[in-house]
């Protein structure tokens, strides 16, 4: 028989009584036609890769397969863990560990230096005071400038401990802190930027 409306084939099969139940059941639970209750069964089964001929295997020996393959993934999962993720964050932290010992010897440098700097500049003042005393507006004027040079360079060393700190903050940052990594990225920005 032809439909001609849309130019299908339909052809018919045979089936028994008890199969016959079993489909008039079917489409009366999901609201089907019988010829396309048959039509998903076959692609179901077609695309499930099911033999109909052979038995269903148990839900328990599908449920082992199941746990089985999350059982290979899960060991998979440990197993780069171990091999990939943990040496790399143990670089990270041993990276991380160095750089602030190298920042905090820096600082210590940095600290020294300050202090000889200002004995200097302290040394400096006392030869002057004692040369030119006859001069007390010299010596103000000189004394007003060192003030402000000192100053100056006090701040400038603020800065730059406050990146050196930033710059510790940013090396001990872990893997997963990107938003603190960022924040203090800008931070750093904008302190070398305020000159």
């Amino acid at each position: 028989m032809q439909n001609q409306n849309r130019n299908i084939v339909y052809t018919t099969i045979s089936i028994d009584k008890e199969a016959s139940r079993l489909v008039d059941k079917i489409c009366k639970r999901y609201s089907l036609k019988k010829s396309e209750a048959i039509k998903l069964a076959f692609q179901y089964l077609d695309k499930a890769n099911i033999n109909p001929s052979e038995a269903p295997e148990s839900t328990k020996a599908e449920l082992r397969k199941i746990n089985k393959r999350q059982d290979d993934l899960i060991r998979f999962i440990r197993h780069y863990e171990e091999e990939q993720l943990n040496p790399m964050i143990r670089t990270s932290n041993s990276i991380a560990s160095r750089f602030d010992k190298i920042v905090k010897s820096m600082e210590d440098i940095i600290l020294s230096h300050l202090k000889d700097n200002q004995e200097g500049h302290n040394n400096l003042l006392r030869m002057l005071s004692e040369k030119f005393t006859g001069h007390a507006d010299a010596i103000n004027n000189q004394a007003k400038q060192l003030s402000r040079i000192q100053q100056a360079q006090q701040t400038d060393n603020k800065k730059l401990l406050q990146l050196i700190s930033l710059y510790s903050d940013l090396a001990n940052c872990g893997v997963m802190e990107s938003k603190k990594k960022e924040n203090l990225k800008t931070e750093i920005a904008n302190l070398i930027n305020s000159q």
